[in-house]
């Protein structure tokens, strides 16, 4: 699927995504053609690292992990590649009687098995499989090991002769055959018991005849794809079962269960994705799964391409394997110098601004890094968690070096300046770490999480003999807009009241930036921009501030109502119950008989004032750009922080404070 989508061009890619179409059409109503093009194209360009069925000898264990040596044979479902970095419930140790190869199919066969588990089969049931393909054979022969009899459906005759030789009876419909009559004949004119579905078609018709020959409340799988238009009657009348199996077993998709390594208690939850990765290799060293006879192809890791040419191709294929060469003992080299590149390269000088960038997600090569490139800052090194992105950062903005190793940046004397870009919790780490290594430090909202982390920060800065500039990410003050509402503002000596209309729009409650301890919540991550912009608008320090919100899951539909030491007040409505179609930012400013309305930061009009109507821009100009230049030119010029500590300071505590 992902190698015909990346072949595929943009009218292709649009038909396979409607629902990402609608939001790019409402994108160009909101921010404008260009933003979205940019945005379209920077989503486009990142690298998708592909596979999740791998094995390798344990290099180095993390802190606080056990169960696992240096040297341990591990099946995992990390990416194709030569060094991996995989979570504790996503390893399992290989059976010493069990090969290489082998293994290498533990995670797929547990998708097999977690199909099995949701059928609930029991011994002697007539059980049907739709599709033959790896997963197909696969859970054939689980089928047979839980003493299942087994009805296997597919075109290809080579398929169906393994499928003949794992045991199962089959209907072959290149052949003209009815599955739904020859399962009629299998289950003894009775129904069969249950149907698993693994084939991959867009067609609805596997579902179908799954149903028609399903007997009364029988249970039908889904583990493959296939389309979903269900017929009422298929099912009503027989009042059969109708589940899709998720992945390889409980705690997939849970980032708790995944990334954090919670485990799900034993006694509740006896299968999940790793104990399934465990029956597998358990039926491996039994003899009960044989999956060396699925190996249809082995290519040596160079020549990969030929491998996913072979996937994409009208040639038949089963289990492909990669194979990496074997040095021993192996060293990891975190860091890879970037010596050709398609952007040309300047040579560092001493009053160069040498950057080291942590963090190279979508945010940071779609915004940040061509705004510190552009503003004139050497680019030194980018690190990453996987790498991937790393060096596709790296290449694409002509770093000098991609690493994952992040301590090498504070420790190198070459890199001057600090860019953090990466999730809220390591925001604090990050910077005192920076301030330590006497490094200047940019870092994109939030500063941190906590009120300790504050202080913490704070100590650093204020104790440190020769303070280097620290500076957040509040972009919006540095807005070609923003400025001129600034100096419109200084006409005037009335007090302002400003409102902040934020149509943030809705994030899914799992995502990591609602958990309190990754991503602090959405009014610290991104509502404190909203406090800095009328922070800096009003000129004056924040001495009240109050929270309204509406009782929601989430927890980010708020209004929040700020009294400055001036006299001005304003307010702020963040709202994720709105529609996409409708602009994400307005503000509105009266003061002195004046209005100022600026709409989506690209659309400025002015009711009542001398001399200025309006000021409209052919694209939307948060001041991204302009704001990475101020850093720059500020450690260059020996400058001041753009942002004054105490208000990055004032904004991150009410942010914290408003938030909790």
């Amino acid at each position: 699927m992902l190698v015909e989508f990346g072949k595929a061009g943009w009218i292709e890619k649009a038909r396979q995504q409607p629902d990402k179409v609608r939001l790019v059409l409402d994108k160009i109503k909101t921010d404008g053609l260009l933003p979205t093009i940019e945005t379209v194209l920077n989503k486009l360009d990142q690298p998708l690292p592909l596979g999740y069925c791998n094995v390798g000898v344990v290099l180095e264990v993390g802190p606080g992990v056990t169960g696992f040596s240096i040297g341990d044979r591990v099946a995992s479902n990390g990416k194709h590649a030569e060094v991996v970095s995989v979570p504790t419930n996503l390893s399992v140790q290989i059976p010493d009687n069990v090969s290489d190869e082998a293994a290498s199919f533990t995670v797929i066969a547990a998708v097999s098995l977690q199909g099995i588990r949701l059928v609930q089969p029991t011994l002697g049931e007539a059980v049907v499989v739709i599709g033959l393909g790896l997963v197909g054979l696969i859970t054939i022969q689980l089928l047979r090991a839980h003493g299942c009899r087994v009805l296997g459906i597919d075109f290809d005759s080579e398929k169906l002769s393994l499928a003949k030789q794992f045991g199962a009876e089959v209907a072959d419909l290149s052949a003209g055959e009815d599955p739904v009559e020859v399962a009629q004949r299998f289950s003894r004119g009775r129904g069969v018991d249950a149907v698993i579905i693994t084939a991959s078609t867009k067609s609805s018709e596997p579902v179908h005849q799954a149903a028609l020959m399903s007997r009364k409340r029988g249970r039908i799988v889904l583990v493959g794809v296939t389309g979903l238009e269900l017929s009422r009657a298929d099912f009503f009348e027989k009042e059969l079962t109708f589940q899709v199996s998720c992945s390889y077993g409980p705690g997939r998709y849970d980032p708790n269960y995944e990334e954090r390594g919670q485990d799900y208690p034993f006694g509740y939850v006896r299968w999940t994705e790793k104990r399934n990765f465990e029956a597998v290799l358990d039926m491996m060293s039994d003899g009960r799964l044989d999956v060396l006879a699925l190996v249809s192809h082995r290519f040596s890791i160079t020549e990969a391409e030929k491998a996913y040419e072979l996937v994409g191709g009208s040639q038949s294929s089963l289990g492909i394997l990669l194979k990496y060469p074997i040095t021993q003992p192996y060293k990891a080299g975190r860091t890879v110098e970037i010596a050709s590149t398609s952007v040309p390269r300047r040579t560092s000088k001493l009053e160069d601004v040498n950057v080291g960038f942590i963090g190279s997600g979508n945010y940071a090569t779609a915004v940040l890094i061509p705004a510190f490139k552009a503003a004139g800052a050497y680019l030194q090194s980018v690190a990453s968690s996987a790498g991937v992105s790393g060096i596709h950062a790296g290449r694409k903005f002509g770093f000098k070096e991609a690493t994952t190793d992040t301590d090498s940046l504070f420790e190198d004397p070459s890199i001057n300046a600090i860019i953090v870009s990466t999730r809220h919790d390591s925001h604090a780490h990050f910077v005192k770490r920076a301030l330590q290594a006497g490094k200047h430090v940019f870092v994109e909202k939030p500063l941190c999480l906590t009120l300790e982390e504050l202080i913490d920060i704070e100590a650093q800065l204020v104790g440190h003999p020769n303070p280097p500039i620290l500076m957040v990410g509040f972009n919006r003050r540095f807005a070609p807009q923003v400025q001129e509402i600034k100096k419109l503002l200084a006409c005037t000596t009335s007090v302002k009241s400003f409102v902040m209309t934020v149509n943030a729009g809705q994030i899914p409650a799992a995502h990591w930036v609602h958990d309190s301890e990754i991503g602090g919540g959405r009014l610290i991550g991104e509502a404190c921009h909203f406090i800095d912009l009328l922070r800096f608008l009003a000129g004056a320090p924040i001495i009240d501030h109050h929270r309204a919100m509406m009782d929601s899951l989430t927890q980010d539909t708020a209004t929040l109502q700020l009294s400055f030491a001036n006299g001005s007040i304003g307010t702020i409505h963040y709202f994720a119950n709105g529609s996409q179609a409708f602009p994400k930012e307005r503000l509105e400013i009266f003061a002195g008989g004046r209005v100022l309305q600026l709409d989506n930061f690209r659309k400025l009009t002015g009711f009542g004032w001398p001399g200025f109507s309006r000021m409209n821009l052919w694209r939307q100009d948060k001041g991204q750009m302009a704001c990475a230049k101020s850093f720059i030119n500020a450690i260059q010029l020996g400058l001041p922080s753009p942002i004054p500590a105490s208000e990055i300071f004032e904004i991150s505590r009410i942010s914290i404070e408003i938030a909790r």
